[in-house]
């Protein structure tokens, strides 16, 4: 064998096609409020924001673990530290954001603490358990209207922009950066020397803590930065929204649930995955919205024959089948001939 008849990469030729078609698509996506109605820019904002906790869920979920049902507290948190900040702190809403991440995070240290105590099922559970406390913790500030939630005051919303399309524009702009942040942080963070560490994790726990790898470390960075992104992400939603309550910033089917259907239908512990599954929820949601209950039973038939003809999800099918690779993570060996990657 001739070594100088190889070449290592970590690149390929459908990542490369697949990095052109993202950036024209990028700015077809940021010209929206000049082509978009508003129902449209509402629509594809909502959409973007899916795809941000998906990706962020799939992270913990996908490559640490972390199997949570509990990351509605921190989706709600966020909403919540949004208001507060805007209404009581005098911060505009853009820093609100900001700040309402770093909070995120602070809040999810000793949160941490106390359920990496727990494994498996039961680490489930408790993430429920704390969602359901920072829900009923929050009904009762009678400052941010308690049980029946809170509207934005007129005057925070008109701080973002003079006009209401501006305002919507903004919105959506920021939607836009939000999700395009997430995956491209998430692709980073896998291709650095933590994220390898992480990528041992989900291969072979046992292995990796063997290698020297410090497991619990590694996972508590990811919880805690992964928190940080979610509340960001709350901020946002509820930006959007302009009201709050805690039975909507906590909902664990709008914001646990259906991102778990997103993350497992599109591909677990693949970054292509979230985005896959998003696309399929949102066109099985806006197909099927009107039949009522018939809209959830066949989201579970779609989550069960996904999960049984390819359990990797649509997209790990789609790469065992064509060797796809359009966020190249590993390294590929390449021949004149072919090429295989390890």
């Amino acid at each position: 064998m001739n070594l100088q008849d190889y070449s290592v990469s970590r690149s390929s030729k459908a990542a490369r096609i697949a990095a052109i078609l993202t950036a024209f698509a990028l700015l077809v996506l940021i010209a929206a409020p000049w082509w978009a109605g508003r129902a449209d820019m509402r629509l594809m904002g909502e959409l973007f924001l899916y795809l941000s906790l998906a990706t962020l869920w799939n992270l913990m979920a996908g490559y640490a673990g972390l199997v949570s049902v509990g990351q509605q507290a921190y989706v709600g948190f966020g909403g919540y530290m949004l208001f507060a900040l805007t209404m009581f702190g005098g911060l505009p809403p853009v820093a609100a954001i900001a700040v309402a991440g770093v909070l995120g995070a602070l809040i999810s240290i000793p949160v941490a603490v106390l359920i990496f105590r727990l494994r498996g099922a039961y680490f489930a559970i408790g993430t429920w358990v704390i969602a359901e406390v920072f829900r009923l913790g929050f009904a009762q500030v009678s400052a941010l209207g308690g049980g029946s939630g809170s509207s934005l005051p007129v005057a925070i919303v008109r701080s973002l922009a003079s006009g209401r399309a501006m305002r919507e524009a903004l919105s959506y702009w920021l939607a836009l950066g939000a999700a395009i942040l997430m995956v491209t942080a998430v692709y980073l963070f896998l291709r650095s020397r933590q994220g390898l560490a992480l990528t041992a994790i989900r291969d072979n726990e046992l292995a990796a803590g063997s290698l020297g790898i410090d497991i619990w470390r590694t996972k508590f960075i990811v919880y805690v930065v992964t928190s940080a992104f979610t509340a960001m992400i709350g901020a946002l939603i509820f930006l959007q929204k302009l009201r709050i309550s805690p039975d909507a910033a906590f909902n664990v089917n709008d914001w646990t649930a259906f991102v778990i259907f997103i993350v497992v239908i599109g591909g677990i512990g693949t970054i292509e995955g979230p985005i896959i599954g998003t696309l399929v929820f949102f066109a099985l949601r806006e197909t099927l919205a009107d039949l009522g209950t018939i809209y959830l039973i066949v989201l579970g038939v779609v989550a069960i024959v996904v999960m049984l003809k390819a359990p990797k999800g649509i997209w790990g099918l789609i790469r065992s089948r064509y060797d796809l690779q359009l966020f190249p993570l590993g390294y590929r060996v390449k021949h004149t001939a072919k090429s295989k990657e390890t």
